[in-house]
């Protein structure tokens, strides 16, 4: 299982590495073999599942910090000449970080029941 000391480190390296890859230059910006709105999605799914996983009891406090985090990377990416803003972008940034949050949610809600479960014997 992922424990929250891996998960607190990794999950601001990947909002970084995110905020670093839509504020670039459209140059820099990584190739790969999917679509865009796929590769936003599972970026911020990522991001959303080890916040989560990173502050299990929090997980309200994240979702409103990826979702106003994702309006806000969004938007400054006016301030590029190369890139540009769409509402859309940040609805599929927004879906993507709200079910990576759920996913941590559910984990840690199954870790919860499992350690307050008693041994049953038959």
């Amino acid at each position: 299982m992922i424990s929250s000391k891996f998960a607190k480190p990794a999950a601001w390296v990947l909002l970084a590495a995110i905020i670093f890859v839509t504020l670039s230059p459209i140059g820099l910006r990584p190739h790969t073999v999917t679509s865009v709105n796929l590769d936003r999605a599972l970026a911020y799914l990522l991001v959303g599942f080890m916040f989560a996983v990173a502050y299990p009891r929090r997980w309200l406090t994240v979702i409103v910090f990826l979702i106003f985090g994702s309006l806000a990377i969004e938007y400054l990416q006016y301030l590029s000449p190369t890139r540009h803003a769409r509402l859309h972008d940040a609805a599929v940034k927004i879906v993507g970080a709200s079910a990576g949050v759920f996913a941590g949610y559910l984990l840690n809600r199954a870790r919860i029941a499992k350690s307050t479960a008693s041994p049953s014997r038959a």
